[in-house]
């Protein structure tokens, strides 16, 4: 069984003292600086381009990656601290002996949250689509045979969450560790503690997808260790008890926030989110004021915050409930899953699906976002192939001046550079895909 002692470790990258959380400066709490850390990182500003539901909207109330991430965050500190003062009444030596409070629990999954997305790329999952794609059926295919089956997959199912983790960690320009965030962080943020290879299928919500890249397994590894993640008897890994709340602090901000920017785009009428918000919160709506608010956008809110309280409060008793079973890895299913209106949650996603994911202007976005990611990467990954086999012409040439000038390729095997390709397409913003898309095509002469 997972130990809370372990897995609140305050250890970085390159630690060689154990950091004991007694001994911090309360006004400086480490856990407090990985938020810090995020937030000021040039990978989550570029969230403020990237699609959350509108690929490319020019409306400014809908929401963007990063305004979702901070609102996660915001989501997920909440979560965190209610649960964490229940842990703190269950285990009282967290905080006795060992100096832990309750708002340590909301900011490691604060900045968790906040971190959730950092390696999402352009065009939401259209663009892990495209990346995917390329190399499985598209002219990235031929690679295939010169990296290994590990790399492979990493390609073929390209995983914003370990993008996110190489992102977070990676040492690069001459920047050690990467933001150096506390394993305890780092640990809440792996929501899927594997590899892609071996492939392997589960139902457990664990193991859906991969979360770490071959190339940053020795330091998973290593984090693993440091929380008492591994599972010896099975070689596989526990997830770690708050990315639980990460998880479900993103499952409760998209269910609702998502309608409620197509119920303010028009794609979902107004009746729906009376019709189906109100089934959270029927108890708790003040219809007075709710009546006297004079627009659907004020009115809409009125019900999203009200309904984002109710499944908050659902989630942490979910978790407090689960414990036990959560720290032995038994807990299957998201913490959502448990909340008394599963079925109210399971029709506002239907809708959603319905009204926003596929509607007519998301899918033709989409569709862009689809084509801007294949056409870079086939060019990207051409100009490097042929200055690496001395095939270079001028056009290729040109490429790795305008665009690759930074990327150092030359001494790293096929499969690292495709990596590292995928991840720099994959940190791009949606507008600057757009605008080395048009230049690329001559569109922009």
């Amino acid at each position: 069984m997972l130990d809370w002692e372990k897995l609140l470790s305050l250890k970085r990258q390159g630690d060689t003292t154990k950091r004991l959380r007694k001994e911090q400066d309360d006004a400086r709490l480490g856990f407090e600086v990985d938020y810090d850390r995020v937030i000021f990182s040039s990978a989550f500003r570029s969230l403020q381009d990237k699609t959350q539901v509108i690929p490319l909207s020019k409306t400014d109330f809908v929401h963007t990656r990063l305004t979702h991430s901070l609102e996660v965050s915001v989501v997920g500190r909440s979560l965190g601290r209610q649960a964490g003062k229940a842990i703190i009444q269950k285990y009282p030596h967290l905080e006795k002996t060992l100096g832990y409070h309750f708002n340590d629990f909301g900011a490691i999954v604060a900045a968790a949250s906040l971190a959730h997305d950092i390696g999402n790329p352009p065009f939401g999952h259209s663009g892990e689509k495209a990346i995917g794609a390329f190399f499985e059926r598209g002219k990235g295919k031929r690679f295939r045979d010169k990296i290994s089956d590990w790399a492979y997959q990493d390609l073929i199912k390209f995983e914003g969450n370990a993008n996110g983790f190489k992102l977070l960690t990676e040492t690069k320009n001459g920047s050690f560790g990467g933001l150096r965030l506390s394993y305890a962080t780092l640990g809440a943020f792996t929501k899927y503690p594997k590899a892609s290879f071996p492939v392997e299928t589960s139902k457990h919500v664990a193991r859906k997808k991969y979360g770490v890249f071959k190339a940053e397994k020795p330091l998973f590894d290593e984090v693993s260790a440091e929380l008492g993640l591994k599972d010896e008897r099975q070689s596989q890994y526990y997830r770690h008890p708050l990315a639980y709340l990460v998880e479900a602090a993103d499952d409760i901000c998209y269910t609702i926030i998502d309608f409620e920017d197509g119920i303010n785009l028009g794609l979902i009428p107004e009746e729906y989110a009376l019709e189906y918000l109100s089934k959270l919160v029927n108890q708790r709506i003040d219809k007075d004021k709710y009546f006297k608010l004079s627009t659907t956008k004020n009115r809409v809110s009125y019900l999203r915050s009200l309904a984002i309280g109710r499944l908050i409060e659902d989630a942490v008793q979910a978790f407090i409930h689960h414990e036990e079973d959560i720290r032995k890895g038994q807990l299957d299913k998201p913490l959502i899953d448990y909340s008394p209106y599963k079925a109210q949650i399971e029709d506002i996603i239907q809708i959603s699906i319905k009204k926003i994911y596929q509607s007519q202007e998301v899918l033709e976005k989409e569709t862009v976002g689809y084509r801007v990611i294949t056409e870079i990467l086939e060019h990207f990954s051409q100009a490097i192939e042929n200055r690496l086999t001395d095939k270079a012409n001028h056009f290729d040439n040109v490429i790795l001046k305008a665009f690759l000038k930074d990327f150092e390729f030359e001494d790293l095997d096929t499969e690292f550079w495709l990596i590292e390709l995928s991840s720099r397409i994959a940190s791009l913003s949606d507008s600057k895909a757009l605008e080395i898309y048009k230049t690329l095509s001559g569109q922009n002469l």
